[in-house]
């Protein structure tokens, strides 16, 4: 716990978001915890001119940009060998005790290899409602949000590298940040997986809240952004032999229908992000799941009891079984139905998810001719029709949508005489 960290910050331009942030370091973490490097990766402002004069900041200037990969990996062979390594985006503002807490739950377990802080924006679920409308009052809701406990910290499968605190020993186990994903974007998706190969947990601190911008020049050039994506995409998926769609695979349309209930499946596991959010919402409940994949069973096994099919599932045991959209893609949704209800216990539910075939956004597509049905599609009354059909009661609906209600004036019209044709996705409960 006594370790000091080496705070690793990749600057391109943007001198006032580094000052910002380099600011906040100095007036919220205490002296003596932590170096800050700096790695520039050839700015064409101000940004080494000021630099030069920070006497306490050790500094890279790359003559080229180098990308977030080696810079980071530049950093960290630049620190102290003994020091933790923190992982820190030029365009951030720390906050009241955010080190202090990020460590406390590092060193909370040896099993711990990493940490992270959530934030204002919401990729990865990092991210908090908090609204403000300046810095002081986000340093204040910070500062009441920054109290340790351990209740806080969900474990996760990834960790965006915008504030990534990594034990020493960890690098020393496992290496450097992939350079093949130079210049960046989906390093720390391939960083995670590595750390958790290598036998260690990621804690995501919701006691620790930072604020973000979400990037500068990198993502905004979306003609060079898009085929730097695709380019890690493809490596990745080369490497690990799954989708980084899978990071998506959370179920977040089902959670307002959700309670704590004793025993869940999953029948679409994944590589286990929508299980752990479960036990992390729900600490009390037993998750299991189903993976056909074993590219992404493996890892979703690190984090519950996962069954390659159903047949393998025991008989009514479960209280709440996740079905997510399998109705749209099931051949025949009746038996599927029908199914399902052996492995609920009396009583159980079924939560699961629907595009609205009635939507405004179907009905677009018909207008202009791009509707296929590559799915089973349903209306919410052909839902209610065909859940009541197979014995399913008490049925719940949730629905959310998408639709810009001021598009055109036809359109205004049939949703206002048609108001279900606004709910793009429904979600629902029904109970055996």
């Amino acid at each position: 716990m006594n370790r000091k960290t080496s705070i690793i910050i990749l600057t391109y331009n943007h001198l006032d978001l580094t000052k910002d942030c380099i600011e906040s370091i100095r007036k919220y973490t205490k002296k003596g915890t932590y170096q800050i490097i700096v790695v520039d990766n050839a700015s064409t402002d101000d940004t080494k001119k000021y630099l030069q004069k920070q006497k306490d900041i050790l500094k890279i200037y790359n003559k080229e940009n180098k990308g977030f990969p080696i810079g980071c990996n530049q950093g960290i062979q630049l620190s102290s060998k003994e020091n933790d390594i923190l992982l820190l985006n030029n365009d951030t503002i720390v906050t009241t005790n955010w080190l202090s807490n990020l460590k406390t739950c590092l060193y909370s377990n040896a099993r711990i290899g990493a940490v992270g802080a959530v934030s204002n924006h919401t990729e990865n679920r990092q991210g908090v409602n908090f609204v403000y409308d300046d810095f002081a009052t986000m340093q204040q809701k910070a500062k009441e949000n920054n109290v340790s406990n351990s209740d806080r910290w969900e474990e996760k499968i990834f960790l965006i590298g915008f504030c990534l605190l990594i034990k020493r020993e960890v690098l020393n186990k496992i290496g450097l940040l992939d350079e093949k994903y130079t210049p960046g974007y989906i390093e720390d998706n391939d960083l995670s997986l590595r750390i958790i190969k290598s036998g260690y947990k990621l804690m995501l601190c919701h006691d620790v809240f930072i604020h973000h911008y979400l990037g500068t020049a990198f993502r905004k050039n979306l003609d060079t952004f898009y085929p730097i994506l695709y380019k890690n995409r493809e490596y990745f998926y080369k490497k690990w032999h799954f989708e980084t769609f899978a990071f998506d695979d959370i179920k977040s349309a089902s959670f307002p229908l959700m309670e704590e209930y004793k025993t869940i499946l999953d029948l679409n596991a994944s590589i286990g992000v929508n299980l752990l959010e479960i036990q992390y919402r729900y600490k009390n409940s037993c998750v299991d799941g189903i993976e056909k994949d074993f590219s992404k069973r493996k890892w979703a096994k690190k984090f519950a009891k996962i069954y390659k099919s159903l047949e393998e599932v025991q008989e009514n045991y479960y209280d709440c079984i996740l079905i997510g959209n399998r109705l749209e893609t099931e051949k025949n949704p009746n038996s599927f139905l029908k199914n399902i209800k052996k492995y609920l216990k009396e009583e159980g539910v079924i939560i699961g998810e629907f595009e609205n075939a009635a939507s405004i956004k179907r009905i677009k597509e018909l207008l202009y001719e791009t509707n296929t049905k590559e799915k089973n599609l349903f209306t919410k009354q052909e839902m209610v029709q065909l859940l009541e059909k197979n014995g399913y009661k008490e049925l719940l609906f949730y629905h959310w949508y998408d639709y810009n209600l001021n598009e055109e004036e036809s359109i205004q019209r049939l949703i206002e005489n048609y108001p279900n044709t606004r709910f793009t996705y429904y979600s629902f409960r029904a109970k055996k």
